[in-house]
């Protein structure tokens, strides 16, 4: 395969995907890992792909671009499904909680399906609905209303009231971006305001974000690193970048992914 047809699969494949892993890559074309680090740098230089730590993802997008639900359910499925699979030890029957919008909480939805007398106030229209469909008739499933966001998350004043009034022994929220100056951010005003309600809502904060996250910045910051009790990440961080987030955020826990 000439190098030109290579480098346009790969970059077909991150569109689709959201990412891709040097090792994978190299075993699936018969190259060598330098051979596909060349090919990605030939693609970053030409702005069709950001590199990161083993591998590349697509293009850095503005801080206010916001991606539809559908489109970022397709990447890093690996990542989101063992940080779901470790947030969900995280919850006991009986318990208040709360899903913010986004992919990898929705994730998480589908493993709390079968948990007891759960009660789970979410902003997000598709973790309702997976509850609503396949939730045990025992559990207790409210969603806010508000605005809708391209990313099926429900924002605005109504949304904010409906959270202000409720205690919750545990919030997971899904983040756009974090980084060590600009704590967790979102690309939706609305919707950084309503992720601040949710906070104020508990004493227990568990972040889901994958290794991808880091370094990704949206226009508004709704909390520091160190507001977050718990961080659920994937094993793809680099260690420079687990030693910064050790140093904000108690308790850090990093997934091994599967294929």
């Amino acid at each position: 395969m000439l190098a030109q047809q290579r480098q346009a699969a790969i970059l077909d494949r991150v569109r689709t995907a959201g990412g891709v892993r040097v090792t994978e890559l190299a075993g699936e074309f018969g190259v060598s890992d330098m051979t596909i680090r060349r090919d990605l740098e030939a693609l970053a230089e030409r702005g069709l792909l950001a590199k990161v730590h083993g591998g590349a993802t697509t293009a850095r997008p503005g801080s206010t671009d916001e991606p539809g639900f559908a489109a970022k359910s397709v990447r890093q499925r690996a990542e989101k499904a063992a940080i779901a699979a470790e947030a969900a030890r995280l919850v006991t029957p009986g318990m208040a909680v709360a899903l913010s919008a986004g992919t990898t909480t929705a994730e998480l939805a589908r493993r709390l399906v079968g948990v007891p007398a759960l009660t789970v106030v979410t902003n997000s229209i598709p973790v309702a609905e997976i509850l609503y469909r396949s939730g045990r008739p025992d559990q207790t499933v409210v969603l806010t209303g508000g605005e809708r966001t391209p990313s099926d998350a429900l924002v605005g004043p109504v949304a904010v009231a409906t959270i202000r009034s409720l205690h919750l022994d545990l919030v997971f929220l899904g983040v756009h971006g974090m980084s060590e100056r600009a704590g967790f951010s979102t690309p939706n005003l609305l919707e950084a305001e309503t992720n601040r309600a949710l906070l104020a809502a508990t004493d227990r904060l568990v972040v889901l974000a994958d290794s991808t996250k880091w370094a990704t910045v949206g226009i508004s910051s709704f909390a520091e690193l160190g507001e977050a009790h718990t961080l659920v990440c994937d094993t793809g961080l680099p260690e420079p970048v687990r030693e910064i987030l050790r140093a904000h955020v108690p308790e850090l826990l990093l997934c091994e992914v599967t294929s």
